[in-house]
């Protein structure tokens, strides 16, 4: 029997889902490099047993993030990085994938929140209601007396996003969903870090003070800091890939050092005689 159409319909979103999902972390993984086209329709429909309507709306909404390209006669292309969507949600999360993300990403990541969020704290300096500074100080409560990385990583989220709230600026609010994964990107990489959260405490205080006094340039100026200070840790620290790759160069057993040691010592040796 066919199934009611208003089953279908509850189905689908959680099937096209699933394509747009895979399709975006593979394009965004480099598996389907730029300038590359994505399979034929059939063939995508047959991959995750779902019908050419499914595929359709995937697709769509991938050329709507700006991923591919979609031509008649010419199927559908991979874009090149510079026409993505990279605030959106989706395409921020596919790129940062399951790994932790490369620093040039980080870095770049960075200097998007340094151009939103001084500003933003300017802002709230000047706009935040009573019930917008109690979310700000409530939030940084949190931070200090946070134990675990699960409660430190949900209370720095909520500050920085109830001042991006307090803004009552609604462009600025539309960036929520972006800072929000960002923030969860940077933290990939923050709870390895000794120190990162604790140390700058300090200057997220500094903001919700001057947010609470309605001093806006002290606010920009403490936000400034507080992004500096997670520059300054991304840029000294080494990625995960770049330790693995130190970690395959380096001797680490017994055998490996003594062998390298001998290799060492006989090139001095050779030097001495040359």
């Amino acid at each position: 029997m066919a199934k009611p159409k208003s089953a279908d319909k509850r189905v689908k979103p959680g099937r096209i889902r699933n394509v747009l999902t895979t399709l975006g972390r593979e394009i965004a993984q480099d598996l389907i490099p730029v300038g590359a086209a994505l399979p034929p329709e059939p063939d995508l429909e047959t991959r995750f047993g779902v019908g050419r309507g499914v595929v359709r709306e995937a697709i769509k909404t991938l050329a709507a993030k700006g991923l591919v390209s979609v031509r008649p006669r010419h199927g559908t292309h991979v874009l090149p990085r510079s026409e993505w969507s990279l605030l959106d949600r989706d395409v921020l999360s596919w790129l940062v994938g399951k790994d932790e993300p490369g620093r040039d990403l980080l870095l770049a990541i960075q200097e998007v929140r340094s151009i939103i969020e001084p500003a933003a704290a300017a802002l709230a300096a000047e706009r935040a209601t009573k019930n917008d500074r109690w979310r700000i100080n409530a939030a940084l409560a949190a931070m200090e007396t946070a134990q675990d990385h699960a409660s430190t990583i949900a209370a720095d989220k909520a500050f920085h996003l109830a001042i991006l709230d307090a803004t009552h600026n609604p462009v600025l609010q539309g960036f929520r969903g972006a800072i929000d994964t960002i923030l969860s990107t940077v933290f990939i990489v923050a709870v390895g870090s000794a120190g990162w959260f604790r140390d700058n405490l300090p200057n997220h205080a500094a903001a919700a003070r001057a947010i609470e006094s309605g001093d806006a340039e002290k606010a920009r100026i403490a936000m400034e800091r507080v992004l500096g200070y997670t520059k300054f840790k991304l840029s000294s620290r080494r990625t995960a890939a770049a330790e693995r790759r130190l970690a395959g160069t380096v001797a680490t057993t017994p055998t490996k050092r003594a062998i390298v040691k001998k290799a060492s010592a006989n090139k001095k040796k050779k030097r001495h005689v040359s």
